[in-house]
């Protein structure tokens, strides 16, 4: 049983289904020290676990997914804690790559700077068609420190990407599907009920087949295609000796749903 947060919440919308909340609204979400900490320990554990989940929907409570890392609380620090802050950060966006389920971003309200950069490690992304995204770290004198160089080119383009986060402009979820960022766009009311049926989708299907994909398509981002492949057919033949292998092709054949349990 996962540990209660102070800056997260995190509850369940079925047995398969996970969200997580980031649970700040009096500061539009941003990310304090104790936020970087309980996002690196709930990654964490979520990797470690052996429980049921299948997919996990991300998103903010209040008005915005979030407003990037909390420069108020760094005002008067000194490097040695900025970087010992800036640690928990590192390790939670390494353990949120690593995670095998997949990660839907529900974007409900502004994503900037490591916000946005939140919303670009998950696997894809659904956004409330009012919402605003923004890199907007070189206007306060810093670069994205969160993947935020790797993500956002691989979302949009390398110049896409470069223009974003040189001039730290804000853009729109409508330019941001357009670009390729967002999978998306709802209504604002509408969007934690895309969400969910979208990841209860997910959920009903083969999740050791599910999160073999996962991986075999994160390493593509990587590597050259027959590497690629080569890592595709050792995870595809991995799958085979599967019960859930068995259960698809059988649920098929009798033309029913099939019922899968990871194994």
């Amino acid at each position: 049983m996962m540990k209660e947060f102070k800056t997260l919440i995190i509850d369940h919308i079925n047995e398969f289904v996970l969200r997580i909340t980031l649970n700040r609204p009096e500061a539009m979400n941003a990310i304090n020290s104790l936020m970087m900490q309980e996002l690196q320990q709930f990654w964490e554990e979520i990797n470690q676990s052996k429980s049921t989940i299948r997919c996990i929907i991300l998103t903010g409570n209040g008005k915005a997914f979030c407003a990037g890392a909390d420069l108020k609380e760094r005002k008067d620090i000194d490097l040695a804690t900025w970087r010992k802050q800036r640690s928990a950060l590192e390790k939670a966006m390494l353990a949120m790559t690593e995670c095998p389920y997949p990660i839907i971003a529900a974007v409900n309200g502004a994503a900037f700077g490591g916000g946005l950069e939140l919303v670009l490690a998950a696997d894809f992304i659904y956004a409330a068609n009012n919402v605003t995204f923004a890199q907007s770290e070189t206007k306060w004198g810093l670069i994205p420190g969160a993947m935020g160089t790797q993500n956002l080119p691989r979302a949009c383009g390398m110049r896409r990407a470069k223009e974003l986060c040189f001039t730290a402009e804000q853009f729109s979820a409508e330019q941001a599907t357009q670009w390729g960022i967002v999978n998306k766009l709802c209504t604002e009311e509408n969007l934690m009920n895309e969400v969910t049926n979208t990841a209860l989708k997910i959920a009903a299907n083969a999740p050791l087949a599910v999160q073999q994909a996962k991986k075999a398509m994160t390493i593509a981002d990587h590597t050259d295609i027959k590497k690629g492949f080569a890592y595709e057919v050792k995870i595809y033949n991995e799958l085979l000796p599967s019960k859930d292998r068995e259960e698809g092709i059988k649920a098929f054949n009798e033309k029913r749903d099939a019922k899968f349990k990871g194994e």
